[in-house]
C-alpha cells in the first residue's frame, strides 16, 4: 500500500479516532484536550491515488511532559489505523512522523497510554512500558510506554516548541 502522511488540522482526525478508538460513543468523546493548541500536531496517513485518496490512519502530538517524567515532553494520543489498512505499514509510517516532529522541536520524551495490544507495536520502534496498567473504563487496559528522541542536528537549545 503506498501511503502518505501529511499534517491536518484536529477536526480532520476526529471521524476515524471515533470509528477505531470511540465506536459507539457520541461526537465529543474524539474532541481531546490540547486538540487546538498552537504546540499541537496532527497527522493522517492516506492512502489510494488522486481524488480516490482515503484517509487510512491518524495520529497527534501534544507538548506534554508525563507525570514524573523529564521534561520536554510529548504525549502520543488517538493514534489509530483503519481495519482495511492494518498490516500495511500506516502505524509505522504515522510514527515515524510524530518521531520526526518531536526531533525537530527539539527532541525529548516521547509517550503514550498505549492499549496494551498494542504494546508489542510500540516496543518495536524504542518505547518501553514506563508505568502500571490501568483500566480506561469504556475503552480497555493501557500502559504507559515511553521513548526518548534526540534534537534534529541544528536545532537549538531550549525547549524546542514551535
Amino acid at each position: 500500500m503506498d501511503v502518505s502522511v501529511r499534517r491536518v488540522a484536529a477536526a480532520a482526525t476526529r471521524a476515524l479516532r471515533l470509528d477505531v478508538l470511540r465506536p459507539g460513543r457520541p461526537p465529543e468523546d474524539a474532541v481531546y484536550p490540547g486538540d487546538d493548541e498552537a504546540t499541537s500536531a496532527h497527522f493522517a496517513a492516506e492512502a489510494g491515488a488522486g481524488a480516490g485518496r482515503e484517509m487510512v490512519g491518524i495520529a497527534s502530538l501534544y507538548a506534554e511532559t508525563r507525570a514524573g517524567g523529564p521534561a520536554p515532553g510529548w504525549r502520543l494520543r488517538g493514534m489509530a489505523t483503519a481495519p482495511s489498512a492494518r498490516g500495511a505499514g500506516v502505524g509505522a509510517a504515522l510514527l515515524n512522523a510524530c518521531i520526526d516532529h518531536v526531533a525537530a522541536h527539539g527532541g525529548g520524551e516521547l509517550w503514550c497510554n498505549a492499549r496494551v495490544s498494542a504494546s508489542g507495536f510500540y516496543a518495536r520502534y524504542g518505547f518501553e512500558v514506563a508505568g502500571e496498567r490501568v483500566e480506561i473504563e469504556g475503552i480497555g487496559t493501557h500502559e504507559v510506554m515511553r521513548r526518548s528522541v534526540s534534537a534534529a542536528p541544528g536545532v537549538a537549545c531550549g525547549d524546542g516548541r514551535p
